[in-house]
């Protein structure tokens, strides 16, 4: 029977581990500034909004 266990060596599951824990890291900053961004364009975006609004409203548009 050919023991295939403890084929990968500790370094390379080190590296493995490191890498996925740079993803999650670059991904929670990701997200960070997705919403930093959403934060400052939710109000905008609602005024341009209602801006269309009020113009269709009073045929400006």
């Amino acid at each position: 029977m050919i023991d295939s266990r403890g084929a990968l060596e500790v370094e390379t599951l080190l590296k493995i581990v490191l890498a996925l824990v740079a993803v999650l890291l670059a991904l929670q900053i990701v997200g960070i500034v997705v919403g930093w961004i959403a934060q400052l364009l939710t109000p905008i975006l609602l005024l341009i909004v209602a801006l269309v609004v009020v113009l269709w409203l009073y045929d400006r548009l």
